[in-house]
């Protein structure tokens, strides 16, 4: 007898389940199916799981294709399940397409290819899944299809590129259902659009999307035009969807425990925020509007968007290309500045000065996880973490999925107030660089 055994949340059971359940099972002659716990998927980093364990159990009972099912509770169970129930075959999607090789030395490990499709018409009009759709230049995802599987209720559907081998290579990558070339085509079908392509294309393609009723996430800098950034935020209202940029500091809980310490005075009164970031560091290399993008928002989310002046030193090599600049920011009562280099070594951390302490979040402080406060008085440092799993993105689009439920117009982490004195700096630091 051939022993199988998958695993899943199998969150809003639909069609894709289904199948891969159906496959599994013809694989052998014995299916074992392990459904997450709640507290498994909270420690893995799953978020918006919306059906109960019984629930999801019973809607993987209902198929009729497990000859049995347990409870995945913890990291590292498959090994030991694989031995408890003498496991033959162990048989998982292909967007883990590797993750689970080390198993192969205990049993057989199939990857299957997800099943495309599975999410459109009825299940959007269920309101059970939103479709997403991503558009781009090249063939990186930058985590949209992978963190998208951490929030029950999304599916990436479908890729836009202006380059047809792009978009088709994308699709192919990602395993997605669709991708083509005509713009106004491919948003027809889709909930909310991703847009990643080059900066000089970003407002046109936001517009478009926003036209149509779409919520919408960009890449930041989404515009370097404060006039530009204020119609598309005028638009995005009147059509009653959210248009989000890709910050995903400001998501993250430690980053907004670290703001609500320092606007309760936790070093006293903030006499300077001190930025400094490797363009190289920062995820992978992002241009410099990119890099800057993440410590203004640090900027505007500690010292508000009320400044005076900005001014911007910038230092270039002997063929002209930018390497260093000091970027500072004045505030009535406190300056932020913000060091940037490429190909010289620049010690990522962000720190907060206090009239009574100081805040430390060293190494990639974009991705905060911790951080840690010296304040007058006390002896020690007090250190303050909160894991997270990913880089960030998911927590975002747990936010968006919120936005959506609860019909809201403009997101409040980072307020739109905020992005256009973000635009307004960026253009301010261009023109003067």
């Amino acid at each position: 007898m051939k022993r199988v055994i998958t695993y899943g949340t199998f969150d809003l059971f639909h069609q894709g389940h289904y199948n891969i359940l159906k496959r599994a099972r013809e694989l052998g002659d014995y299916l074992i199916v392990g459904v997450t716990s709640e507290s498994y998927d909270i420690e893995r980093g799953k978020l918006n799981v919306q059906d109960s364990l019984l629930k999801r159990i019973e809607n993987v009972r209902k198929t009729g294709f497990a000859d049995e099912i347990i409870v995945e509770e913890y990291q590292g169970q498959k090994l030991s399940d694989i031995t408890k129930y003498n496991i033959d075959l162990l048989v998982v999607g292909s967007d883990w397409r590797g993750k689970f090789d080390y198993l192969k030395n205990y049993c057989q490990v199939v990857y299957l290819e997800r099943t495309k499709n599975i999410s459109s018409t009825k299940l959007r009009s269920e309101g059970t899944i939103f479709s997403v759709g991503i558009v781009t230049d090249d063939t990186e995802d930058n985590g949209m299809v992978m963190e998208s599987k951490f929030v029950s209720g999304l599916h990436v559907e479908s890729v836009y590129s202006e380059d047809i081998f792009v978009a088709r290579e994308f699709c192919d990558r990602y395993e997605l259902d669709s991708y083509g070339t005509d713009y106004e085509r491919f948003l027809g079908g889709l909930d909310i659009i991703y847009i990643k392509s080059a900066q000089k294309n970003r407002t046109d393609y936001i517009r478009r999307a926003l036209e149509r009723g779409k919520y919408v996430i960009s890449d930041t800098p989404m515009t370097l035009n404060p006039e530009e950034m204020e119609e598309l935020f005028a638009l995005a209202r009147e059509h009653r969807v959210v248009l989000v940029e890709k910050l995903t500091l400001v998501y993250l809980r430690a980053f907004t425990q670290l703001v609500w310490l320092t606007h309760g005075a936790l070093v006293g009164d903030v006499v300077a925020v001190k930025c400094a970031v490797s363009q190289d560091d920062f995820e992978g290399g992002k241009n410099f509007n990119e890099t800057v993008s993440q410590a203004l928002c640090a900027c505007i989310k500690l010292l508000g968007k009320d400044y005076l002046e900005v001014n911007t030193n910038a230092v270039k090599g002997s063929d002209g290309e930018f390497i260093y600049d000091m970027i500072t920011v004045k505030y009535p009562r406190a300056l932020a500045t913000i060091e940037i280099g490429t190909t010289v070594d620049v010690e990522n951390e962000l720190v907060i000065i206090g009239s009574k302490g100081r805040i430390t979040v060293p190494n990639d402080w974009w991705n905060t996880g911790y951080f840690e406060a010296k304040v007058e008085g006390q002896e020690f440092l007090k250190r303050y973490s909160f894991n997270f799993e990913g880089n960030g993105l998911r927590y975002l689009l747990q936010e968006l999925m919120i936005m959506i439920r609860d019909r809201r117009t403009e997101c409040t982490r980072f307020f739109y107030e905020e992005s256009e004195t973000l635009a307004e700096l960026l253009k301010t630091i261009d023109q003067r660089g």
